[in-house]
């Protein structure tokens, strides 16, 4: 049962849209209001017909939590064992998600404490089809989410800090650290990760896995969530081998009519895998010439050696140059301020589209929000009095410029990718940073609200999640015993081309040892 609101709450409600009520006035409204809360009390409550969230027909069992002799580098939240159809293209992978995708049964805690103990009663796009096509679904991995993270350092976080396998001193990169750290241990063959800024890509560089951000729209983003601007916003395969990457897209992607964001460009199916082993004799590849800047030597060096290798394969490598890479940047955190705000305010999941809406997890997500705001992301509270004073200052112009230029910031990398390719430059420009603890609460705070390791992570990655072009970060070295990779942009849906030029060069090099762990064990 609701309760009917008194004058005091009408006037608070009507203060915050920004229009003050009399006590008389207040009581017209409340009279109004009651009856319509019944209302909504009464639809609510009925036992209406309802569409069936989307489900794999497979039995489960529960899972557990993993303790540290499991988990010895803090990857996994959850850990289960699903079994898919037993036949397709993913058959006899184990398969793994970041913790902001809906598996069902599984619990599901976006990396918050404040949603501890939730389970969705659906499953994701890219789950389903994962077990469709054969896949054995393991367990949910350690995110930085709504209540913050370690995988750009600091102190502010739930869920505790995923370590680098390759040494436990160091970042395992964020957002999807998780996932990076149990690939690296060899605990699951495909992870799927979120990237909105580069959380697929960063902890791909950082930790030595293969991780893919593909074309926007290309794999269903239903059943998935997170708390900014859906237009940058990708889910996509992180692995160990560029034929697993390769095999997890084609089994997972295509248009499913569930996520509104898909156009009618997304294919049904998409082929990633019978052009993989053509090689690249004659394959265009453009060094952005602006992608090195703020390179470490070691990075710069490692990736010059690769591009070296693409050359030797029979590509022609020419510098290209795309200024508008440096200024990007702006855009996607001017259009993320108001998005923030936004997503908050439409259930999580968004408005307007006809599809399912997962009742259940809106609710949960929105009474963290409305009660545990003290235990949430202080970069999300940011985000978000940062989209209180946009709308104020701005009327919302600030929005939709972000969203405006767009078109823009894509023309200038199809021009230089109609004159190559595929683009090249490192994925990040240094390699994993130490974890330094920080014990002072405010200066864990500041650190949290401004990380000086994540703005220097984001310089090559943020700009293809506002553009929606394809990205692959591939390992291409192991210097000093952490790794260095390249990262591969191509056309929209040439994400098929950009794993061939990946394939052919893991090919072409002692890639296994890079990938190796040697490090001591977990701190």
């Amino acid at each position: 049962m609701h309760r009917v609101p008194d004058l005091s709450d009408i006037q608070t409600a009507a203060e915050r849209l920004g229009v003050g009520l009399s006590t008389d006035e207040a009581a017209v409204y409340r009279l109004h209001l009651a009856r319509m809360l019944a209302e909504f009390d009464e639809f609510v409550q009925a036992r209406s017909v309802e569409a069936q969230p989307p489900r794999f027909a497979g039995a489960r069992e529960p899972g557990h939590r993993p303790g540290p002799d499991e988990d010895p580098h803090n990857a996994w939240t959850w850990k289960c064992n699903i079994e898919g159809s037993g036949s397709g293209l993913l058959t006899g992978r184990t398969v793994s998600f970041k913790d902001h995708t809906a598996v069902a049964g599984m619990p599901m805690s976006f990396g918050a404490y404040a949603l501890e103990g939730h389970v969705p009663d659906f499953d994701a796009t890219v789950v389903q089809r994962s077990l469709e096509a054969g896949a054995t679904v393991t367990g949910k991995n350690v995110m930085n989410g709504l209540a913050g993270g370690f995988g750009f350092g600091g102190g502010v976080g739930d869920y505790g800090r995923p370590a680098n396998p390759h040494n436990p001193d160091y970042l395992t990169g964020g957002s999807s650290s998780g996932s990076a750290a149990a690939l690296v241990d060899r605990q699951v063959d495909i992870s799927f990760g979120g990237d909105q800024g580069g959380s697929i890509r960063i902890p791909a560089s950082w930790s030595g896995t293969v991780g893919h951000k593909p074309t926007f729209g290309l794999i269903s983003h239903f059943g998935i969530g997170f708390g900014s601007d859906q237009s940058i916003d990708y889910t996509g395969p992180m692995t160990m081998s560029v034929r697993d990457a390769a095999l997890a897209l084609e089994a997972v992607a295509g248009y499913d009519g569930l996520d509104p964001r898909q156009t009618r460009e997304v294919p049904d199916r998409y082929d990633a895998t019978s052009g993989l082993s053509a090689g690249i004799e004659g394959l265009r590849i453009g060094v952005l010439r602006e992608g090195f800047l703020g390179a470490t030597e070691a990075v710069a060096d490692s990736v010059q050696q690769a591009i070296e290798v693409f050359d030797k394969l029979g590509a022609v490598i020419t510098e290209v140059s795309v200024p508008e890479h440096l200024t990007i940047g702006g855009a996607q955190m001017a259009l993320s301020a108001e998005a923030t705000l936004a997503v908050r305010g439409s259930g999580f999941y968004g408005a307007f589209a006809r599809t399912f809406y997962p009742e259940d997890t809106i609710a949960a997500i929105t009474r963290a929000w409305q009660h545990n705001q003290d235990l949430l992301d202080p970069r999300a509270l940011l985000s978000l009095m940062a989209g209180e004073f946009s709308r104020k200052y701005w009327a919302g112009r600030l929005y939709a410029k972000a969203q405006n230029v767009r078109p823009g910031y894509i023309a200038a990398y199809d021009k230089a990718l109609a004159e190559v390719d595929v683009l090249i430059m490192p994925t990040t420009v240094t390699q994993a940073p130490k974890f330094e603890p920080v014990s002072d609460p405010s200066t864990a705070l500041d650190f949290a609200l401004q990380s000086p390791i994540s703005q220097s992570a984001v310089l090559n990655t943020r700009p293809f999640n506002f553009t929606g072009h394809p990205a692959l970060s591939v390992p291409c070295e192991k210097r000093d015993g952490l790794p260095v990779s390249i990262q591969l942009v191509g056309r929209m849906f040439d994400d098929a081309l950009l794993l061939r030029a990946a394939q052919a060069f893991t090919d072409a090099v002692p890639f296994d040892e890079w990938l190796a762990v040697d490090a001591p064990g977990a701190a």
